[in-house]
Formats: C-alpha cells, sequence, structure tokens
C-alpha cells in the first residue's frame, strides 16, 4: 500500500471520527468513545458510523467525499470535535475527504482485528477507540494494549502495549518510547495479535 495514500485516507477516516461523530456525540450525550463496527467504526451513543468509504445514520448513507462541512450538513449534525483535549488533527469545515476504498478496507481491517484480539486477551474489558488518537484500545493493570491505523513516527498499522509507568523496562521487548510496538504486518491474525499482547502483560509483570 503507498504510503501517501495510506497516509491520506488515514488522515481523513480520523477527521470523521472525531468532528462528524465523537463531537456531536460528546454534545449530545457526554461521551467521546467510539467504537469499531462492521466495516468500521461508529459512536457508541450516537447512530453514526463509517462503513467501507461510506457515513451512515439513521434513514441515510453518503460517500466519505467531498469536504468535512458538507458531509456533516447531509448528516444533520453540528460539525466539530469534542473540544475536551487538545492533540487532534482538528481538520476545517472546508477540509476535502481523501478516502481511498483499498487503504481504507486496510485501516478498517486493522481495528478490526484489534478490536477481535483484545476481546480474546482480555474478554473482561471492552475495547474502546479514541477518537483524539484514533487507536483502539483496552487498559489492564495500568498497562494500554492497542491497535493504532498508523501516525507520524509509524505511518502503517502497528500494534502496541504501553506500561502507565516505563521505569525499569528494558530489554529487547520493550523497542519504542512509550513501551513496545509491533507493525501489523509482523502479527497476520488475531490469534498472533492477542499473542503479542499476551507477551507484553509476561513483560509488564517481570
Amino acid at each position: 500500500m503507498d504510503e501517501h495514500t495510506l497516509t491520506a485516507t488515514r488522515l481523513s477516516l480520523h477527521g470523521v471520527a472525531e468532528s462528524l461523530i465523537a463531537g456531536p456525540q460528546y454534545r449530545a450525550h457526554g461521551t467521546i468513545r467510539l467504537a469499531v463496527t462492521p466495516g468500521g467504526f461508529g459512536g457508541v451513543k450516537l447512530p453514526l458510523r463509517v462503513d467501507g468509504t461510506d457515513l451512515v445514520w439513521d434513514g441515510g448513507r453518503a460517500p466519505l467525499t467531498g469536504t468535512l462541512g458538507a458531509l456533516a450538513a447531509a448528516a444533520g449534525v453540528e460539525l466539530g470535535t469534542p473540544g475536551n483535549y487538545h492533540d487532534s488533527p482538528d481538520l476545517p469545515a472546508d477540509h476535502e475527504l481523501t478516502v481511498d476504498a483499498a487503504a481504507a478496507a486496510v485501516l478498517e481491517d486493522a481495528f478490526a482485528r484489534g478490536d477481535a484480539a483484545m476481546r480474546a486477551f482480555a474478554p473482561s474489558e471492552t475495547p474502546v477507540l479514541w477518537p483524539e488518537h484514533f487507536d483502539v484500545g483496552i487498559a489492564v493493570d495500568e498497562v494500554n494494549y492497542g491497535v493504532s491505523p498508523g501516525d507520524a513516527g509509524h505511518p502503517a498499522p502497528y500494534a502496541y502495549v504501553g506500561p502507565w509507568d516505563m521505569t525499569g523496562r528494558t530489554g529487547d521487548f520493550w523497542n519504542a518510547p512509550f513501551g513496545a510496538l509491533r507493525p501489523l504486518a509482523e502479527l497476520p491474525d488475531v490469534e498472533a495479535l492477542a499473542a503479542f499482547f499476551a507477551q507484553g502483560r509476561a513483560a509488564a509483570a517481570g
């Protein structure tokens, strides 16, 4: 997958997650939490979701094309991020969405595999897709486990294990400033991803 195409699609999907779903949901229901849904992601309280390359709402559906502002008007929601955090793209209303179908499928598959692996690894936890960093994750015993569709430091999807306290975390497993990172390409299925989380739990405990 071309890195530029993947990055442009990720940025657009992030903008949709923040400004078209999480923001309106926060203003109406007081929560920014999103969830992985079949074919994409959506609100936990607001019936808005991304399905492949479309935005879907009660009684309507529109492709993720044109500007964020126009898509918000079509869906009947007030465009805008939740406003209760600062580390976000905060794309303007005139941002032109660039959502490549193949790239969207790669990113949405990363979310789906991550969600399934976290549920297998920690069945009592419910994965949350957080709009500020646009990653899906859980926390168990003060350790974060999750999957990111990519970011400025690592543009392709990756899995991570991040202890809240990195003091004394040494050894080959801990290969990132926040803990451990593995490209999702090296973890080809749900089982491999859950095994990475289990390895992280053992390393954190040790």
